[in-house]
């Protein structure tokens, strides 16, 4: 027999994503969903696939994923976003995998494909964003610092060809709100951990990032959508730093702090 996986998700206020990535991994031999208290429809949904729904109250990615970790009962793990979808070719070839067994393999990444704005991404930094996602959770566990969570494996990992599909913003709008609560964090993230701002920062890291997604990574030849792409990573940047400063002059000014990125809106770029 095969080993077996459990699909671990995390979710908040998913009603209208969580239903394609749910059937998407209805293959596996457990799915847990940890909410952290959605206020709309998101539990109905999860409660269709799986019987094994907690409820937690935020930790931050990294404290999530951990805790969800620890609530699956198979030894494989398969960590998805709410937002993606296994694709059939990729269940094949981890069935297939799993099949001949995992041998010393303690963990398998894959590349995860973006559709944005009605066009799948095949070029940029959005592309391969190769994710390790499928893990023996003995020798895993997820790290990073907020909001860059990732997975940790100590053993060999093995790339899978077929990815994961990622359906991460609803339209402009989603990107830029979305881009405005990441910002924020980090930039928090950093000052906590005594971050200052060095202007060439602020100057060089958007210039840079746009030229590696756009020119380097060949991001134009996704057309419009590539030049979007590029072009909204490299004001990301900026945020990042900008809210920085605005930190450091809260400190020594008395302003009003950056709100904490869970209380930001989710409508309205503000």
């Amino acid at each position: 027999m095969r080993e077996r996986i459990s699909a671990c998700v995390i979710v908040f206020n998913e009603e209208h994503k969580l239903r394609r990535c749910l059937a998407s991994i209805r293959w596996c031999d457990e799915i847990v969903v940890l909410d952290s208290f959605s206020t709309d429809r998101t539990l109905e949904v999860a409660r269709e696939f799986t019987d094994r729904v907690y409820q937690q109250q935020w930790l931050g990615y990294v404290g999530q994923r951990n805790t969800v970790r620890e609530l699956a009962t198979h030894r494989w793990l398969l960590f998805m976003d709410a937002d993606e979808e296994v694709s059939p070719a990729l269940r094949d070839e981890i069935l297939e995998e799993f099949s001949r067994g995992t041998g010393a393999n303690m963990g398998y990444e894959f590349p995860r494909q973006v559709y944005y704005l009605g066009k799948w991404i095949r070029h940029g930094e959005w592309y391969p964003d190769v994710k390790l996602r499928l893990f023996n959770k003995e020798f895993g566990r997820t790290e990073g610092v907020e909001p860059h969570d990732r997975v940790v494996v100590h053993g060999p990992v093995k790339r899978l060809r077929n990815p994961i599909w990622h359906y991460t913003y609803d339209d402009v709008v989603d990107h830029l709100n979305r881009l405005n609560r990441y910002s924020t964090i980090t930039a928090q993230q950093r000052y906590a951990e005594g971050g200052r701002l060095r202007w060439a920062d602020l100057i060089l890291h958007p210039f840079f990032r746009f030229i590696k997604g756009y020119v380097i990574r060949r991001g134009f030849l996704d057309g419009t959508h590539g030049l979007a792409i590029a072009s909204i990573a490299s004001f990301g940047a900026f945020l990042k730093y900008i809210k920085l400063w605005e930190l450091e002059q809260t400190r020594k000014e008395g302003y009003q702090e950056l709100p904490d990125a869970r209380d930001l809106p989710e409508d309205g770029f503000q």
